[in-house]
């Protein structure tokens, strides 16, 4: 018999949602990808490398030429100074770059504290490196940190924290406050933070996005991990990076060179050449935080209600508990079938027994088709 990497046995929500939208030829909200091409710029640069040979294998750590440009984005963004060399590695995607981060810190019987709801691949990659997830709810008004509950839930055996700022589901962005009470506890306790920071540059309302990398008693104690997928509207590609101190980004590596070893070279090449250009970065934040008011108004006509607009991410939680009492799970299928909308139920985002009613709805979607969905979930 195998070994049990990972308790659950389910599918991951995502695949569930997205197989059941196509099968009732529904609206996908549910699965977090646009449904609208990348800028014509970056998909002629990914031709220009094809044609130029970057299609063979790219160093390790990552194309040199993006490592810099990185570095360069990060300073002008959060002022920080990265060493683009021995602090940045590529890598395919932002889940595997929390699964490398996760491996280098756990050992059999580590506990890793989750805020949930959260992210559906980071307790199966906890268990998979032999460690214990210790889920830590949010605050269920407007999903807040609960320091004290954080600080009730930290033991003998607790080895880190994933932090993930802006928050996927809620869409909620964390304040100086809450990085001040994390660095209280690093020094209280010898703790490493596994910081998701995918969205970084989708941070709305003209409010900047605070990183752990800004806070030098957190930086020198944190994996902070990134994706381009989100803010390109290139989800498939799935090329992102880790940035980590000198020593953590070696541990990082003795795992990812024996894992991917290296990332997409023409990917590389295009991100690299488009990233001497900020202004995009800025562009795409606009046009998210428009596509959510325009998704808003929409939803104005229908049943469903929610607590403030997403402060970020590109992600907006509906409360339907006006109208139905089903369970979440339930309810996104039902609602699936019979309104022709596909949204992301919040139970698979907690490890225990959750009650709520809300659904994520992702509006990185063309303004026609969350027109569509407002108007087939106005007849509920």
């Amino acid at each position: 018999m195998l070994p049990e990497k990972n308790p659950s046995n389910q599918t991951t929500i995502f695949t569930v949602m997205s197989a059941l939208a196509q099968q009732h030829k529904a609206i996908n909200l549910s699965q977090g990808f646009p449904d609208f091409p990348i800028a014509p710029e970056l998909a002629r640069l990914v031709g220009d490398a094809v044609q130029q040979g970057y299609n063979q294998y790219a160093p390790m750590a990552g194309l040199p030429a993006l490592q810099e440009a990185i570095s360069k984005k990060i300073q002008h963004f959060q002022k920080v100074s990265i060493d683009p060399y021995t602090e940045i590695t590529i890598t395919p995607g932002a889940t595997y770059a929390i699964y490398c981060s996760l491996a280098c810190l756990l050992e059999k019987g580590d506990e890793v504290i989750v805020l949930e709801p959260a992210y559906d691949s980071y307790a199966p990659n906890i268990y998979s490196n032999g460690g214990v997830p210790v889920g830590v709810p949010l605050n269920p008004a407007d999903f807040s940190v609960d320091w004290n509950r954080v600080r009730e839930a930290i033991t003998k055996k607790t080895k880190a924290i994933v932090l993930n700022n802006p928050h996927n589901p809620s869409g909620t962005v964390w304040s100086a406050e809450d990085f001040r009470a994390l660095s209280e506890l690093l020094s209280l306790h010898h703790l490493y933070v596994i910081a998701d920071e995918v969205y970084e540059h989708l941070v709305f309302d003209q409010q900047p996005h605070l990183s752990v990398l800004q806070f030098p008693e957190l930086r020198q104690r944190s994996f902070a991990v990134y994706s381009f997928g989100k803010v390109y509207h290139a989800t498939g590609w799935k090329v992102g990076y880790c940035v980590a101190p000198a020593e953590y980004s070696a541990a990082f590596r003795k795992i990812h060179q024996y894992m991917a070893f290296s990332v997409n070279s023409s990917m590389q090449y295009a991100l690299a050449q488009y990233l001497q250009d900020f202004q995009p970065l800025s562009d795409s934040r606009l046009m998210l935080q428009n596509k959510r008011d325009f998704f808003l108004k929409q939803m104005e006509g229908t049943a469903f209600t929610w607590a403030k607009p997403a402060a970020g991410s590109y992600f907006q939680l509906m409360s339907y508990a006006s109208i139905s009492d089903l369970p979440d799970k339930e309810f996104a299928s039902w609602l699936t079938e019979h309104a022709g909308v596909a949204a992301i139920p919040l139970s698979p985002f907690y490890q225990q027994d959750y009650q709520g009613k809300w659904l994520r709805f992702c509006f990185a979607k063309q303004e026609e088709t969350l027109e569509q969905a407002a108007i087939n979930l106005r007849k509920l």
